[in-house]
């Protein structure tokens, strides 16, 4: 999580005093796409110290700011470095920024690019005026799942945990300890919580503007229970009464859990309605997969 670069004014060609100064984050990602989305022109490109974090989530935070932009430009002297006074910005990092804050401290006017960096050329050649379709967010399938696996590296560790802890438990019974059961139970237990990481991480994601609800966790948990209930139904031989709580309780806890999660990566949410909806639907995760474990694991016996 530590993808940062120095901060400060890097020089993409051969820029000269005339050309123009793109503000950015020292997110490295973000970096390389000005690079690589940039090549052939001659800018510069001053990079704030976000911490490592994108322009529209420290936009949001405040290191995009305009004390942080004011501080950036005294500290490279770029009024030495440049002719003009303008400055151009990423669209989505307007929140952090006051405009006329900026040219009263600096001198420097503010004006904002497109959303995406690919764009930037156009932008450039158009004499910087952004198209409509420059302006506007998109948020489609594949962008989304794009996204995922950012959930499902962030969770490996906790992952590998409750494997090996299921495993373990798996193997108490009315012999104390079998490591027959330790293996079908296990394996189950292990499937199905793996089941309620993929539904929550990639499934959910997927169907997001499918599924009912505003509540990313109740999108996930609504998922969840609907592959909690068929599965239920294809084992439901084998399947104990325990074994069939265990799994309608479980599985759309973990899957509401993760979903929960894919709020950091969506594009229409906020952090106040995030935080209101993890104090919501915690709780009853929790509870749900308390309820699970205790009947899954009284099912042994």
């Amino acid at each position: 999580m530590s993808n940062s670069i120095a901060p400060g004014l890097y020089a993409i060609g051969e820029p000269t005093a005339d050309s123009p100064v793109l503000v950015s984050a020292n997110y490295k990602m973000t970096f390389d796409f000005l690079r690589r989305d940039l090549r052939g022109h001659n800018v510069w490109v001053l990079a704030l110290d976000t911490k490592g974090v994108n322009v529209w989530c420290a936009a949001g935070k405040g290191t995009f700011g305009t004390e942080e932009l004011v501080k950036r430009i005294e500290a490279t002297k770029l009024g030495q470095v440049v002719s003009h006074r303008k400055l151009i910005l990423p669209q989505l990092g307007a929140p952090g920024i006051a405009a006329h804050q900026v040219k009263k401290s600096c001198g420097f006017s503010v004006s904002y690019g497109p959303v995406r960096s690919s764009d930037l050329p156009a932008f450039l050649g158009n004499d910087n005026h952004a198209t409509e379709e420059m302006r506007q967010v998109t948020f489609n399938m594949l962008e989304r799942l794009v996204l995922t696996p950012v959930e499902l590296v962030s969770m490996w560790r906790q992952i590998l945990w409750s494997i090996l802890i299921l495993f373990v438990l798996a193997g108490f019974g009315p012999g104390f300890f079998s490591l027959s059961a330790l293996w079908s139970r296990g394996v189950a237990a292990v499937a199905s919580g793996l089941t309620g990481v993929f539904v929550g991480a990639v499934l959910m994601p997927l169907l997001l503007p499918w599924l009912p609800g505003r509540s990313f966790a109740l999108k996930g948990a609504i998922l969840g229970a609907l592959v909690a209930l068929i599965g239920a139904m294809g084992f439901s031989e084998p399947l104990s009464w325990l074994n069939s709580i265990a799994l309608m309780s479980g599985l759309p806890a973990i899957a509401s859990w993760c979903a929960m999660n894919f709020t950091g990566s969506a594009t229409f949410t906020s952090p106040s309605g995030v935080e209101k909806e993890m104090r919501q639907a915690i709780p009853g995760q929790a509870a749900a997969l308390l309820v699970a474990g205790v009947c899954w694991f009284w099912a042994a016996f």
